[in-house]
Formats: structure tokens, C-alpha cells, sequence
């Protein structure tokens, strides 16, 4: 594993470099963070300007209503998008974490087990129940990281599937007021 100062400068320094990596991941999301904030909070400003104008020329209630409804749907579903855009920026840089995080771990095991491997062979005499004990233990460590790696990926995937469902519910449950406003309108 680490048997001299170069093979620790080289672990040190692929360490450092998966830092780094991370730490412009982060920046580029905030950087999209910013840039999707700034431009819901434009097209906000931009809608609220249409929707004071519209609201300040109605002459009736019905009008009033109308009006409401037809403003309310378009603003619903950008704050739906907005969300969703979002979650999926956050999820996207989970996601890249928990890989570099995935590799870094293997890469750990690797290195334990080739160092596991060296410290066998020269194991003494009659420690062979011992070495198979603990290459029993490795083997279940490891299998009980895939299960739970396993299922905190069936997870995620979970949620970004119940997000999505969520957003068509809500879109639907927007056009339908909509659709019910207009209704009252017309009759």
C-alpha cells in the first residue's frame, strides 16, 4: 500500500486533486444556483409588472376573476419548473459526489486489501484460521456496502421519481383551476 514516501505523496496528492475536483464541482453548481435564481427572480419581476397592469384594468368581479386565474396558472407552473430545475441541480451534484466518493472508497479497499494480501503471506504458522476470519470479515464488509450502496441508489432513484410525479400532479391540479375559472367565467 504505502511501503515508501512516494507511494504517501502520490495517495496525498490523488486526495488533493478529488478535493479540488469536488471543490469546483460545488462552485459551478452555485454558479447555476445563482444564474437560475436571478432569472426566475427577472421573469418574476417581468410577470408581476403584466399582472398589476392586467389587475389594474379590470371593471367587474367576474373580470377580476378571470384575470386572477389567467395569471395564477402561468406562475404556478414556473414555480413548479423553478423547483424542479432546482432538484435537479442539487440531485446532479449529489450525484457526482457520491461517485467520487464511490471511487474513493474502492480505491481505500484496494489498498487495504492489497495490503491485507502482503500481511498473509507472512503471516506465522498456524494463524491460517485467523486469515480466513478475516477474509470472511472483508468479504461481508464489502457485501454489505453494495447492498447498501444498492439501495441508496433504488432510493434516490425513488425520489426523483416521486418529484417527478408530484410536478405532474401539480401542473394538472393548475390547469384544472384554470380550467374551472374560465368555466365560471363563460357562464
Amino acid at each position: 500500500m504505502l511501503n515508501s514516501p512516494e507511494q504517501f505523496l502520490n495517495a496525498q496528492r490523488t486526495q488533493l486533486n478529488t478535493f479540488l475536483g469536488l471543490s469546483q464541482k460545488s462552485f459551478s453548481n452555485i454558479e447555476k444556483i445563482v444564474e437560475l435564481n436571478l432569472n426566475a427572480m427577472k421573469s418574476y419581476m417581468e410577470d408581476s409588472t403584466e399582472a398589476v397592469k392586467a389587475l389594474t384594468s379590470v371593471k367587474d368581479v367576474q373580470e377580476f376573476m378571470a384575470v386572477s386565474t389567467s395569471i395564477s396558472q402561468p406562475l404556478g407552473e414556473k414555480a413548479v419548473a423553478y423547483g424542479k430545475d432546482l432538484y435537479k441541480l442539487q440531485s446532479g451534484v449529489a450525484s457526482e459526489t457520491a461517485k467520487m466518493v464511490e471511487e474513493q472508497i474502492a480505491e481505500a479497499n484496494k489498498s487495504f486489501v492489497e495490503l491485507f494480501e502482503t500481511a498473509t503471506k507472512n503471516a506465522p504458522a498456524g494463524s491460517e484460521s485467523a486469515v480466513a476470519m478475516m477474509k470472511s470479515a472483508m468479504t461481508a464488509a464489502n457485501s454489505a456496502y453494495d447492498s447498501v450502496s444498492k439501495a441508496t441508489k433504488q432510493a434516490v432513484e425513488m425520489a426523483e421519481a416521486n418529484v417527478t410525479a408530484a410536478t405532474q400532479a401539480t401542473l394538472k391540479a393548475a390547469d384544472s383551476a384554470a380550467t374551472a375559472g374560465r368555466s365560471r367565467k363563460a357562464a
